[in-house]
């Protein structure tokens, strides 16, 4: 039956496709609310979709933009797939090519691919699980056994009314695992299971100096510098062999498991080649850690944005009465955000000298996720990718966060699997995103046998 159920997917990958284009003509741009009414639209569209299927469909209003689930109907779930519909905005346009909602099927280096805004990011991805549930259904006449949905229509945003929605829903959403398509390929080829996300605190700080800008003429020599002593407290951030010297900023960081070490080693990653296609040819951070190590499984520590002074045309002689940076810290095994925040603002404060005050603005900040991949579904579906692909499935980590995976286990006690298909040329959130027509297909039939063998 299984050798049906992929037959299935090929035959009717015409209409998948224009399903998938259906949704990509849907402008949901989330954070612009210009586009509040293509966001319901997706959402209604997304619901109807799940009711042809068989779902128990249904779309939820939030403060923000409705969430869709679709249930087994009176059966409880064993899994609950995650995705989301809106996308981001399409700026700057001239850089398109063409219409960012007028998606096409047009030759890309490596093959053919969707061309349009949320092709990648994330409708292909979500669509590739629907249309597995579609061929699914075509074929035995039912949905697969104990599999929901929630589909949300803010993530490109934030997620600010998903959460809330899952602590009110917690009895009808509960499940085993959570499976979500919002990853990619490992080097383009390889299908990976993210099993470790980095956490994430994101922290703004401003030292204060003068009541005013000096002119550097009068002052310079005499009256403290707020760039001078902020670009000294990021300095020392880091020891010379890129450990962050933060106190106890290693509290609940472990080594990698042998296991994993291993694996992420068979993927022969070329750091060169990484590196060099941002013009960049020499590994920074931690010394003696591996490349792939020191990007998914080590704790950093950054500034991404300065400011302080004159920064515009021209130039200007003053002493700035204040100066900002904001940094950003990406978290693992168990460390502690709320401690790490106290953390860094001590060192702050404790660097500061006399005239000098510092203010602290919070950016957020969550925990990182480890995924228990004891239990079974992660063995099968790890079997089921490596029959669809040509290179064996493996686990990876990953070095960003996707607050999803932390929403399911604080509120539904859950673990999340991490299946997706992009890919790096995928150009999501820039213009031009696409997806690979060979990642659709083959996503829709990677879902199917891992359905199959979980419905087994």
């Amino acid at each position: 039956m299984l050798e049906k159920l992929l037959a299935e997917v090929d035959s009717d990958l015409p209409n998948s496709i224009e399903r998938l284009f259906q949704i990509l003509r849907i402008p949901s741009i989330s954070t612009d609310p210009a586009y509040r009414g293509s966001c319901e639209e997706a959402a209604e569209w997304m619901t109807t979709q799940l009711a042809e299927l068989g779902f128990k469909s249904s779309k939820h209003a939030t403060p923000g933009h409705p969430i869709v689930v679709g249930r087994d109907s009176g059966v409880a779930s064993r899994f609950l797939f995650y995705g989301h519909y809106d996308v981001q905005p399409v700026d700057p346009l001239d850089l398109w090519d063409r219409d960012p909602f007028q998606p096409v099927v047009e030759e890309a280096p490596g093959g053919k691919a969707i061309r349009g805004r949320g092709s990648s990011d994330d409708k292909g991805q979500v669509m590739t699980f629907v249309e597995a549930c579609r061929a699914w259904r075509k074929v035995f006449g039912r949905l697969p056994r104990k599999v929901s949905l929630v589909v949300e229509g803010e993530e490109e945003c934030g997620s600010a009314n998903v959460a809330p929605f899952l602590r009110e829903h917690a009895t009808e959403l509960a499940a085993e695992l959570g499976l979500i398509c919002d990853t990619g390929l490992f080097a383009d080829r390889t299908p990976a299971i993210v099993t470790m996300l980095r956490g994430s605190l994101n922290e703004e700080v401003v030292i204060l100096g003068a009541d005013r800008d000096l002119h550097s003429g009068i002052y310079g020599g005499l009256a403290i510098n707020p760039i001078r002593v902020l670009a000294k407290i990021i300095a020392d951030l880091h020891d010379d062999t890129g450990r962050i010297a933060l106190e106890g900023f290693y509290d609940g960081v472990t080594d990698l498991p042998q296991v994993l070490a291993e694996q992420w080693t068979s993927l022969c990653f070329d750091h060169d080649e990484f590196l060099g296609a941002v013009g960049l040819n020499t590994p920074s951070g931690e010394a003696g850690r591996e490349p792939l190590e020191a990007i998914w499984s080590r704790p950093t520590c950054d500034a991404t944005g300065i400011s302080g002074g004159y920064l515009g045309d021209g130039f200007k002689t003053v002493l700035p009465a204040k100066a900002s940076a904001k940094v950003s810290f990406r978290l693992v095994g168990q460390q502690n955000p709320e401690k790490i925040r106290e953390s860094f603002r001590a060192h702050v404060r404790n660097a500061l000298p006399a005239d000098c005050e510092a203010d602290f603005i919070s950016h957020g900040a969550h925990s990182a996720i480890e995924m228990a991949t004891d239990h079974e579904a992660f063995g099968i579906a790890r079997n089921a990718l490596t029959e669809e692909w040509d290179d064996p499935a493996v686990f990876v980590g990953c070095g960003g966060s996707i607050p999803i995976t932390t929403m399911f286990k604080e509120i539904l006690g859950m673990d999340s699997m991490l299946i997706g298909f992009a890919k790096d040329s995928d150009q999501i959130h820039s213009p031009n995103e696409k997806y690979d027509l060979d990642s659709f297909r083959k996503g829709i039939r990677s879902w199917a046998r891992i359905l199959y063998a979980l419905d087994s």
